[in-house]
């Protein structure tokens, strides 16, 4: 696995809770930064205070590896208890550095949430990794993706335990 194959890291969780209790969580980007272990801030820009399509928002990270960072994430899908997504970092030649996205599935009385994460096109802090070490790409690549994963599966398993406490 390559960064030029854009690879995709996903999970998804079923809640015991309808789509508008779990869109509640979901569209909360604040929450976000209490349940990533990377994401210290996030911070709306251009007088907006809440996502929609072309809202963006400056990100404040940090990894052990890479340092602390900044970024700036444009919201590209709002879908109101359907679809979250939202591009970041689109730099000079407009590729984003990964998406993000959140979707939502009724489920009967449940609700299925589904987060994932792309890598790519346009460089990312990875990318200077990758250039220091090109014979080790697909392994840097591939310790990314997981901690992707890891990552979206603690983020799952948060708000499934927020939304169903919420619901009960």
């Amino acid at each position: 696995m390559l960064y030029a194959d854009l690879p995709v890291s996903r999970a998804s969780v079923e809640i015991n809770a309808s789509p508008a209790d779990v869109w509640a969580l979901v569209g909360d980007v604040q929450l976000m930064v209490k349940l990533s272990a990377e994401l210290l801030e996030i911070t709306w820009l251009d007088g907006v205070d809440a996502p929609a399509v072309g809202h963006r928002f400056r990100a404040r990270s940090f990894h052990a590896a890479l340092g602390e960072w900044e970024s700036t994430s444009t919201v590209v899908e709002w879908e109101p208890e359907k679809a979250f997504t939202w591009d970041v970092d689109a730099g000079q030649d407009e590729r984003p550095s990964s998406t993000w996205g959140f979707v939502l599935d009724r489920a009967g009385a449940a609700t299925t949430l589904q987060q994932w994460g792309r890598m790519g096109p346009g460089r990312s802090g990875l990318s200077f990794a990758i250039d220091r070490l090109p014979h080790k790409e697909a392994k840097i690549v591939a310790n990314r993706m997981q901690e992707f994963r890891s990552g979206i599966e603690s983020n799952l398993e948060a708000i499934k335990a927020l939304a169903e406490k919420a619901a009960a």
